[in-house]
């Protein structure tokens, strides 16, 4: 497979012909650490016949060659709004599954999905779960208080893996191009437009965030939440939104990766 540059904004790019059921879409920046086996869980869980797009954002290390064993691979600005919104406009499947690159998708994920549209519910997600790895009573309060909040809250992050319709999709918008909460954006959008379903199986999403720091981690999660639903500006946000010094988007120390060029993306 050879890295397919960005389609222009404005310009989708839908198939003559009939595609593919799924398509399960991936932004990424230095993923190599678990983009193999959450590729090969999404491919297991949607089919093999699922289409896979993933959108790099200038990743140092091998996550374009492991995309590349899997599906499509675009390149993009280091930007999860503008990723997803360029994986969305290429892809070709009739229900668009937006993942996180450290996520992994439940068994029976296609089978949830297509009878949820059926029932009548163009979009939804999953319930959220982390790594087995991650043990102990904080961790399952997390959980319960993630799900608790898309239950009562109707709300969702892109770590329960958001799904949509293309029609859905492409009513509400899709994603807008933001650093930071264009998962919480592109929910509130598209519950406008369609009946938005959270369902019974648990996507799985590492646990690295919160091992630099749990508490530390919640609190300022959380904190940015308020501020963005009291009004600022995700792209302002974004400032302390940084990963602790050290550790890249895979969780890899930077001296075990490649060094970036003066002109290469800058860090999300």
């Amino acid at each position: 497979m050879t890295r397919e540059p960005e389609s222009p904004a404005g310009s989708p790019r839908r198939p003559a012909h009939p595609g593919p059921e799924f398509s399960v879409i991936v932004p990424t920046l230095d993923e190599e650490t678990r983009l193999d086996e959450t590729l090969r869980r999404a491919k297991s869980a949607l089919g093999p016949e699922a289409e896979v797009v993933v959108v790099d954002g200038g990743s140092r290390d091998r996550t374009a060659g492991i995309a590349a064993d899997h599906g499509r691979v675009l390149s993009t600005r280091p930007n999860r709004g503008a990723q997803l919104a360029a994986g969305a406009r290429a892809a070709t499947g009739e229900v668009l599954v937006f993942l996180h690159a450290d996520t992994w998708l439940p068994d029976g994920a296609g089978t949830a999905i297509r009878a949820a549209v059926r029932a009548g519910a163009e979009a939804g997600c999953f319930r959220f779960a982390l790594d087995p790895d991650a043990r102990g009573w904080r961790y399952r309060l997390l959980e319960w208080g993630v799900n608790w909040r898309t239950r009562r809250l109707h709300t969702a992050t892109g770590d329960q893996a958001l799904f949509a319709t293309r029609d859905a999709y492409e009513a509400c918008g899709g994603f807008r191009d933001l650093p930071l909460f264009e998962d919480v954006t592109f929910v509130r959008a598209v519950r406008r437009v369609a009946r938005f379903r959270l369902l019974p199986l648990a996507a799985r999403t590492s646990s690295r965030r919160w091992e630099t720091g749990f508490l530390r981690t919640v609190v300022r999660h959380w904190a940015l939440r308020a501020a963005f639903l009291a009004g600022a500006d995700p792209r302002r946000l974004r400032r302390y939104h940084e990963r602790p010094a050290g550790i890249t988007e895979s969780g890899v120390p930077p001296s075990r990766c490649a060094p970036r060029t003066s002109g290469s993306h800058p860090k999300r």
